[in-house]
């Protein structure tokens, strides 16, 4: 190995780890979740019924002041059980995404990202998507996202109530 290799391996290996032992960043106060949309996704026919799963698409904006590559992300989707309690009082588990590396790839936000997990509601034909979700035994369902970088801890950065609208795309 050369002495200019050998450089260039030492000074690699020594902004790794000063970036590994920055500061966490304070995400809930720094990152901002826009263009938000959501609905319900046509997932099809599954097993000789119509399938909707819920969807929810977002970025993640960063201040350009900020250290920051990439962050994880768990995308809870909730049962709404009871509207009349505030918060996850009101909701129970119905199915979560996990997104282990979440670039900021395109400078101080990431790329649209879309959601969707494989659990979903189903309807039995002649019903419609669009009757599914207005039956009386239909539950909305509320997506929250959390992020967390390296070690920390999780932090909730939006909670958004899923509409009842189809999407096809």
């Amino acid at each position: 190995m050369t002495r200019r290799t050998a450089a260039f391996l030492c000074l690699a290996f020594a902004a790794a780890v000063l970036d590994a032992c920055t500061s966490p960043v304070d995400l809930k106060q720094t990152l901002q979740v826009t263009d938000v949309s959501s609905g319900w996704f046509d997932a099809g026919i599954v097993d000789g019924k119509n399938k909707l799963v819920p969807s929810v698409t977002f970025r993640i904006k960063k201040p350009a002041n900020v250290r920051l590559n990439s962050v994880s992300l768990n995308v809870h989707f909730k049962k709404v059980v009871d509207p009349s309690k505030p918060g996850l009082e009101g909701e129970q588990e119905f199915e979560e995404v996990f997104l282990q590396t979440v670039a900021f790839a395109e400078g101080t936000q990431t790329a649209l990202m879309t959601v969707r997990p494989p659990t979903g509601v189903t309807g039995d034909a002649p019903q419609t998507r669009a009757e599914m979700l207005q039956h009386r035994l239909f539950q909305d369902v509320r997506a929250r996202v959390f992020a967390k970088q390296s070690s920390t801890t999780w932090v909730d950065l939006l909670a958004f109530d899923i509409p009842r609208t189809v999407l096809t795309k």
